[in-house]
């Protein structure tokens, strides 16, 4: 089992746009939303974080759908207003070995 974590660091003051975006994008099936699928934000640490943290069986099937998420053009026209939004993101790719 592999833990994907997106880590968004967001511009100070610019949570509730960037949490009503990820909201509107998970209606609209925009990201990926495997079962166990979890958004977190931070409460200690680095302030104005979300955290999409997606499970997955193997990389192979991340990468297939992570494909289809970055091809279809209403992602990017909706990523293209979420980014106003971050400073910067990382990803992490952890392996659950418990």
């Amino acid at each position: 089992m592999f833990i994907i974590r997106e880590i968004f660091h967001l511009q100070f003051g610019r949570y509730r746009e960037a949490r009503a975006l990820i909201d509107e994008a998970m209606q609209k099936h925009l990201l990926l939303q495997p079962q166990g699928s979890r958004l977190l934000t931070d409460f200690t640490g680095e302030g104005y974080r979300l955290i999409l943290e997606l499970p997955y069986e193997t990389l192979t099937a991340y990468e297939a759908d992570l494909k289809k998420e970055l091809g279809a053009a209403a992602w990017k026209d909706w990523y293209e207003r979420f980014k106003a939004n971050v400073r910067h993101s990382e990803r992490e790719i952890l392996k659950q070995v418990m």
